[in-house]
Parts: C-alpha cells; structure tokens; sequence
C-alpha cells in the first residue's frame, strides 16, 4: 500500500509539474505574440549579435602572443626557446598583447584587417539580399556563419586557419549586423524610440570590443586557449534559436508582397545619405588607427608596461556609453538638431586625437582617448537614426541598403587602420598621423551644416501616400496596409484581377519612388 502511495504521489507532482509548465509556456507564447514586448525581444537578440561580433573581433588580441610562439615554433623547430617563448606570452596574455616582432607586423594587420576586407566586399550585396526578403533570416545566415567562425577559431592551429576563420567573421558580420540594425530601425518607427534603441546597440558594440580583451586574457590562463571562442559559439547558438523562437524566420509570409527598396547605388548617390556616411568613416579613422599602433607608441615613447598597453581603451567605455545617454535625450528634446550633436563630436574627436602625441604618462593619455570614443558616440547616435529617416523621406521604408551603406563606412576605416596605420607611422611618424587624422575631423564637420534642413523635410510622393493616407510604420506593416488595399480594390473589367495585381503596384510604386525620390518638401 504504501508503495502505490508513493506512486500515486509522484504521479501528482509530475501532472501538477507538468501543468505548470504548460502554462508557464503558454504565457511565454501570449508574451511574445505583444508587439511592444516581442520588439524588445528583438532589441535583445541584435544586442547581443552586435555584443558577439564585436567580442570575437577583440578576443584575439590577448591570445595573439601564443599564437606568435606557434608560428615561430612552426618555423624554426626549435622546441626549446620558443616554448619557452610561449609560456612567457602565456603569463601576460591576462594584462594585455605582447610586444609583436616587427616581422610579424604585417601578418597580424592583415590578419585583423581581412574581416573588415571581407565585409566590406560582401556588404552591396548583403543589403540587396536583405531588401528583398526581410530582416529576420538575413540575421539567421549572419548568426549561424558567426558561428561556424568562432568554432574555427576554437580549432585554429595556424595562420592559414586563422585568416579563414577572420574572413569567414566578416561574411556573417555583413549579414548579422546590416540586418540587425536594420530591424530596430524597422521596428522602433518613432524617432525618439529609434535612437534610444539604436543607441543601446552601440552601447552593446562597445562594451563588446572592450571587455574581449580581458575576457579573453582571463579564460586564455586558466582554461586554455579554445575555451572563450566556444564560450562565444554557446552564445551564438542561444541567440539564434532565440531568433528561431520569436520571429519564425521561415514561417508563413507573404514575401511575394514586400516592398522593394531602393537599390543600394542609387542610395550611395544621394547627397544627404553620402554627407553621413563619410561623416560615420571620418569619426572612426581615429579609433581604427590608433588600435594597432599606439601599444608600439606607449612602449617606445613612454615605457608602459604590459598591463597598461591591455587596458589602455578601458576606461573609455564609461564615456562612449555618456556620449550614447547625452545624445539620446538631447536628440528627443531637440531632433532638428541631430546634425549639430554630429559635427560636436567630430569637434571633440578632432581635438583629442591632435593631443594624443603630446602625452606623457598613462594617465594623461586617457583623457584624450575618452574624448575619441564619447565623440564617436555622439557621431553615431545622431547620425544612424538619420539614415533611416532620410530613407523614409527621400526612398521606399525598406533599410537594408542604406545600413548596408553605414556598415561600408566603419568597415572601409577598419580595413585601412591594421594595414595603413603602421605604415604611415613609419613613413611620417604618431604625431603626423594624430595631426592628419585630428585635421580630417575638424574639417568634416561643416559638412554636417548640409544636413540642418533634413528634419524638415517630409515625403511627397512617397509609398506611404499611395498605400493609405495613414503612413505604414515599418516594413511589414507596410505589408499588411498593401494587403489591405488590395482587399478593398475591385476586380479589373476587362482583365479580371489585373488591377489588383502585385507586379502592377511593384511598377506603379517604384516609378514613384524613381521619380520622387529628390523630389522632397519642407514644412
């Protein structure tokens, strides 16, 4: 008898249990079926793939002296001196990247530098592929390439591999990226909701590339060096069956009805969205330049020690996120003045960077570095925004081309800095290279005054007024309003749906488009 007791009562707690998590499950499904929470939703699952790009990015650099040790170790057969080599790099990868030989230069900038080559290369046509078929399953080839990348990396024995693994890093990144971005601009349609959600992604982009380095020196000592690339694959993989779950990317849709936006070269020659994206290149040549050349310039010039070389970008962390806060609640107080929030920060990233050289000690040269970062804070935060509202106004609502334009700007200044920079240094010297990179900036900032009149302007003949008289908000709503419309027409007399066709509103809208896209208005 008291067997079957027992029985009976473990079958309760196992119905009770089970009860339970079928409802908890069914409340999670009515939770993500909320618009406004599953757009958070959203909001966290680009976060945390822009974190991951930018933390494999940066992971690298206290683990690039053990990779060193392998190459010279590979090359001369020689056991003795370069294990012992390796095990000296091995004690301070925690504090920061070793001193590299001068021959190995070249091979580490190219190593870092082909990620951004790739992106570069792959980035036209990732945004015409994410123009065509939404935002959501261009994420999930990005995530899931991201992935096979970081456990490449994991298994990477020498520099062939390693280059593979960078490149193949940067394939996912064009896609992940342009498309994630893409979407919280997509999905936060009022102005002061998208700032505020594209500045937390840039806060994420920046805690990502700064905390990688010690993260990595710390796993790297006591678990090994594979540890923190699958650390990051577990993440990966998390964050893409998140994405499975929320959004369904290959669930029911009506694809065939989606706008068509803009094509990317017609973008790329529009003078307002060309003003920013040189803008978003300019601002972040200092930061992509000084990354592989100022640990040479602090150990020659002021004898830094190892662990000041490891945190050197540290603490400017705490002023990008500033710069990130004070430009969101500035551009919701006054969002006419965007272009000025821009052309400060130009300002400051200009006179920080002409300062660099005249520091002497560590603690003097944060100020300037902290000037940098919370001036590319204030650059980006205004000026992302400004590339969506300028494509609703000026284009079709459909923004995978024109953050695809955005991604080519920080990618062409990341694919010079490893390869450039060390070469300027040694043709003209750190100070030259502050000085030009400082006078760039400086100058480029006026140019920022051709975009004061933009929050004024307003779409004439855009799809938003042929599809309803109350604008869409967003790609897939502007779906739904197309579908919505084509339910109200009448069939065609003579052609039977014709009128209501997809192909004949695709014409219809793209000639308008075409057309109008100069053609704006001021209120």
């Amino acid at each position: 008898m008291a067997t079957e007791g027992g029985a009976g009562l473990a079958k309760s707690a196992v119905e009770k249990l089970s009860d339970a998590m079928g409802e908890k499950t069914k409340q999670l499904g009515t939770a993500m079926q909320d618009v406004h929470r599953q757009r958070r939703l959203i909001l966290v699952i680009v976060c945390v793939a822009l974190f991951l790009d930018n933390m494999l990015y940066m992971v690298i650099v206290p683990i690039m002296p053990s990779y060193i040790a392998m190459w010279e170790a590979q090359e001369s057969n020689a056991s003795g001196a370069n294990a012992k080599a390796a095990n000296a790099s091995r004690t301070k990868a925690m504090l920061g990247p070793a001193y590299p030989p001068e021959n190995e230069d070249i091979k580490i900038g190219v190593l870092f530098a082909s990620k951004a080559i790739l992106q570069l290369l792959v980035n036209p046509l990732s945004g015409t592929f994410i123009d065509r078929v939404g935002y959501d399953i261009p994420l999930l080839i990005g995530l899931t390439v991201m992935f096979l990348s970081t456990i490449i990396f994991a298994l990477a024995e020498n520099y062939a591999t390693l280059f593979a693994a960078r490149s193949l890093q940067g394939l996912g990144s064009a896609f992940a990226d342009t498309s994630g971005i893409a979407m919280i601009a997509d999905k936060y349609t009022e102005e002061s909701e998208r700032s505020r959600a594209l500045g937390i992604a840039l806060a994420f982009i920046s805690f990502g590339s700064l905390v990688a380095p010690p993260f990595g020196g710390v796993l790297y000592e006591f678990a090994g060096r594979e540890v923190p690339f699958l650390v990051l694959a577990s993440v990966c993989l998390l964050d893409c069956l998140l994405l499975l779950t929320v959004i369904k990317p290959f669930g029911n849709r009506a694809r065939e009805n989606m706008l068509v936006g803009t094509p990317i070269h017609r973008l790329m020659i529009d003078p307002y969205i060309a003003v920013v994206a040189g803008a978003l290149t300019t601002c972040n040549i200092p930061l992509a330049f000084l990354e592989p050349t100022i640990a040479t310039w602090m150990k020659k010039n002021m004898g830094a020690s190892e662990w000041e070389m490891g945190v050197t970008w540290l603490p400017a962390f705490f002023p990008h996120v500033l710069g990130v806060y004070i430009t969101v609640k500035l551009a919701a107080k006054y969002p006419h003045l965007q272009w000025f929030y821009g052309a400060l920060g130009m300002v400051i990233i200009g006179a920080s960077s002409c300062t660099v050289p005249a520091c002497r000690n560590f603690g003097q040269l944060i100020v300037p570095l902290c000037g940098i970062c919370f001036g590319i804070a204030l650059v980006d935060t205004a000026l992302l925004p400004t590339l969506a509202f300028l494509v609703d106004v000026r284009h079709v609502s459909v923004y995978g081309s024109v953050y695809a334009i955005a991604d080519i700007s920080y990618s062409v200044a990341y694919a010079l800095g490893p390869i450039v920079a060390s070469q300027i240094v040694h043709s003209l010297g750190f100070v030259q290279l502050n000085l030009g990179m400082g006078l760039a900036n400086v100058l480029y900032a006026p140019v920022l005054l051709l975009l004061k009149n933009v929050c004024q302007m307003k779409a004439s003949h855009s799809e938003r007024n042929i599809l309803l008289e109350e604008g869409p908000k967003g790609l897939y709503d502007t779906i739904k309003m197309q579908e919505r419309k084509g339910k109200g027409k009448t069939p065609h007399p003579a052609g039977g749906m014709e009128g209501n066709s997809v192909d004949s509103y695709h014409r219809e809208l793209t000639g308008a488009s075409e057309e109008d896209s100069s053609d704006y208005e001021y209120s």
